[in-house]
């Protein structure tokens, strides 16, 4: 009989053993690779609102200019732009003829109408001003989402510089906003280039990592517990043996 409990305690401290390594395993794991593939960022201002607001901090994937596709929200870095990274909506790549408005108020892309459901409902048209470029090849031509208060492409081009930004600038793809928590989620995908040649990009892997990282510290968490959760048990049985035989010692002696 005595040999269960002391079976029982052993298997209890092998599964604690195991969940602790697994949630070491899952926690670092999940840290470390989120580091090495995001960077954070705080927006500077409010022209990508209402998709990213200023002081926003998000999250931006790591990537090179050769995986941006249309749609994507990037950080870039170029001279013409200014000292500080940027944050834009990808709209055109090289070969692209980019133009507003259809007489939806809709975006042309190589032609075809985008839906942009990103945009605030106020905004009446995919852009306040026309405008008609083609993109040079290996070129982003980039809007921002505020359109009536957003210096971009467009204000670029219609000041006779050049308006587009070549991908080697781009740094990153803004993912989520994760401050302040009431703003915090993924950006929505937008939808709208899926047809365009290449389609657009698709989820990166912040939200499986940010759930293996938590679940990795509740294994290491109930693992920690079960020492202590085992010698709580035990002192509550010595106290009820103890209990008992007092009583008993005292209905002996009556």
């Amino acid at each position: 009989m005595s040999g269960t409990p002391r079976r029982g305690g052993r298997v209890g401290r092998a599964l604690s053993n195991v969940a602790v390594g697994l949630g070491c395993v899952l926690f670092l794991g999940g840290f470390v690779l989120a580091a090495f593939l995001y960077q954070p960022y705080t927006v500077p201002t409010d022209s990508m609102a209402p998709s990213v607001a200023s002081g926003d901090r998000v999250l931006a994937e790591r990537i090179e200019g050769h995986e941006v596709r249309r749609g994507d929200v990037v950080v870039f870095r170029d001279d013409t732009w200014g000292d500080l990274p940027m944050v834009k909506r990808v709209v055109g790549v090289g070969g692209d003829t980019v133009a507003c408005c259809d007489e939806a108020g809709r975006l042309l892309v190589n032609g075809e109408p985008v839906e942009e459901p990103y945009l605030d409902e106020s905004e009446r048209a995919a852009s306040p001003t026309g405008f008609d470029a083609e993109v040079p090849k290996g070129e982003l031509f980039l809007l921002g989402d505020d359109r009536s208060d957003s210096l971009d492409s467009r204000s670029l081009l219609a000041e006779g510089e050049p308006s587009t930004v070549p991908r080697s600038a781009v740094s990153g793809r803004v993912a989520a906003t994760v401050w302040p928590l009431d703003r915090l989620g993924s950006l929505p995908e937008a939808e709208g280039f899926a047809d365009q040649p290449g389609g657009i990009s698709g989820r990166g892997p912040l939200w499986p990592l940010v759930w293996a990282t938590g679940g990795g510290a509740v294994l290491i968490i109930l693992g920690g517990l079960h020492g202590p959760l085992v010698r709580l048990t035990s002192r509550s049985r010595r106290d009820g043996v103890r209990s008992s035989s007092v009583t008993h010692n005292e209905g002996t002696h009556g």
